[in-house]
């Protein structure tokens, strides 16, 4: 949980920045297009991590998760550290968007690896009947790496306040990644190897095809791509949400920096509460159902509060928070039972593969969402609608998954 909370960490500063660094790597004299090129940077990172998830998935399949686990995270780590070191396009031109970009890319392959442990190591470790729990506490991990980002943004804004954070506030924030660099260390020392694995290994089954191949063009295709309809309307929902949220509360709500840190910081801890109570709901009512759930109350729930949110002022500060939450809260509950309905739909063999490749293709798709949403606003004063038209549509899509994906509870394969 620590580590993929650490991981999202480094993964979300830049969404908590991204109105502050757009000018500095992509500079445009309109801002919902310098905007969109940062959330553009974000979904790079994302469409990226299926590859990184082909490596590491196939490496955690076959030499172990925990091996994985600390490579990854170490690599997650350094990469956004280096981050907060590029100058910007004022400073070197061309070569610093370049730079910026190069490293987002090594960044999504590192998050992409870290997938395939955090996601399967948990569910294979704990007993069958705390299995939703466990997916709703990695699934939490990523709130608590939003909530760290909230803190660090609080702290970075407090210290270089005004212009001076867009001088090194948000540069500060990027070195703060090299904490998830040292947890690799406690990784390495502290964490057990997946119990499932270990005994399959001790069998000494020799599988004829690989990983990749198994889940790709074999037998369990079919379980990949239903899975990843469903991953991709949840991830979308958490993109437009928790992710979209920063630049949403400072554009259209005018919400000051330290303000909206607060806003996220109760956010995320609702994110955590979500995470850990629908996916321990999934082992009670089964994942199917707890799906379908979620997914007709966030179709009515979700579009109705981003309107409702659209028309508060920066006086409305009560409101905006409870819609924050509201809308963080039932994101994130879509998403608490994915990571052990992914590992049900695999055996232990490809389990990492297909977990890595199903979570991390449907946020490649997720993700770039924002980066529609803002290229569809020619103005900020449509950037509500547009948002409502996507996240509508894609819990549409999570519906839509839900209801033809099989119930998975308490088949993990061996």
């Amino acid at each position: 949980m620590l580590a993929w909370s650490l991981d999202l960490f480094d993964l979300l500063i830049l969404l908590y920045v991204a109105s502050t660094i757009a000018p500095l790597f992509f500079a445009t004299d309109q801002p919902t297009l310098s905007l969109a090129a940062i959330y553009a940077s974000y979904a790079v990172t994302l469409i990226i991590r299926p590859a990184g998830s082909a490596i590491f998935g196939n490496f955690a399949d076959r030499r172990g998760r925990k091996r994985a686990m600390v490579i990854s995270v170490m690599g997650v780590g350094v990469v956004t550290a280096l981050m907060g070191a590029v100058p910007t396009i004022h400073q070197i031109g061309f070569l610093a968007p370049v730079l910026f970009l190069t490293l987002r890319m090594a960044q999504g392959v590192f998050v992409g690896g870290v997938v395939a442990s955090t996601h399967t190591i948990g569910t294979e470790t704990v007993p069958e009947r705390w299995r939703g729990l466990m997916s709703g506490l990695i699934q939490g991990g990523a709130a608590l790496g939003g909530l760290f980002a909230s803190l660090a943004l609080l702290v970075a804004s407090s210290l270089f306040p005004g212009e001076a954070f867009a001088v090194w506030g948000w540069r500060v924030m990027f070195f703060s990644g090299i904490i998830t660099a040292i947890l690799s260390l406690f990784i390495y020392w502290a964490v057990q190897e997946s119990p499932l694995w270990v005994r399959r290994q001790g069998r000494g089954t020799v599988e004829q095809s690989s990983p990749l191949k198994s889940v790709l063009s074999g037998e369990y295709r079919s379980a990949f791509l239903l899975s990843l309809v469903l991953v991709a309307g949840a991830a979308t929902q958490g993109n437009l949400t928790a992710g979209f949220l920063p630049a949403f509360l400072d554009l259209v709500n005018g919400i000051p920096r330290s303000e909206v840190s607060r806003m996220l910081i109760v956010s995320n801890l609702g994110m955590i509460v979500a995470a850990v109570l629908f996916g321990h709901l999934s082992e009670i009512i089964g994942r199917k159902k707890t799906f379908i759930l979620l997914g007709v109350v966030n179709l009515f729930v979700i579009p109705f509060t981003y309107l409702r949110l659209a028309d508060l002022g920066a006086d409305s500060t009560e409101a905006i928070y409870l819609s924050a939450f509201v809308l963080t809260f039932l994101a994130n509950a879509a998403l608490a039972p994915l990571p052990v309905f992914l590992n049900e739909r695999f055996p232990t063999y490809i389990r990492a593969s297909g977990t890595a490749l199903g979570w991390n293709i449907g946020f490649a798709i997720g993700g770039i969402m924002p980066t529609f949403v803002t290229l569809a606003s020619p103005t900020t004063a449509d950037i509500p609608s547009r948002v409502v038209i996507f996240i509508g549509g894609a819990i549409v899509l999570y519906l839509i998954g839900a209801l033809l994906n099989p119930e998975t509870r308490g088949k993990l394969l061996s």
